[in-house]
């Protein structure tokens, strides 16, 4: 089985208010990645998404194309050990 993996994402640009959050879950959803994903208040999106380095790698490129609406300007990503989620969720905090 391969190694699990958590990668903190930090993605920039026109990303609020074009449905990113809920197409990135869709898409995390469907990749059987777990973790969450939330608006921060600097007008970014923020991930902590869960898997394989296959999965996340393939997550990892379809957040910086997005869902099509507004722009992504930018996508940072942290790797670190996983803290076994065990759903993926869009959290409004």
């Amino acid at each position: 089985m391969e190694e699990k993996l958590l990668y903190k994402i930090n993605v920039t640009g026109h990303v609020q208010g074009v449905g990113y959050r809920w197409r990135a879950a869709n898409e995390a959803r469907t990749r059987n990645i777990k973790g969450f994903i939330k608006n921060l208040s600097d007008g970014s999106v923020y991930i902590e998404a869960e898997g394989s380095q296959k999965q996340l790698n393939a997550f990892v490129e379809w957040c910086k194309k997005g869902p099509g609406f507004g722009f992504v300007e930018s996508v940072n990503i942290d790797t670190l050990p996983p803290l076994d989620y065990t759903d993926f969720q869009i959290r409004y905090e």
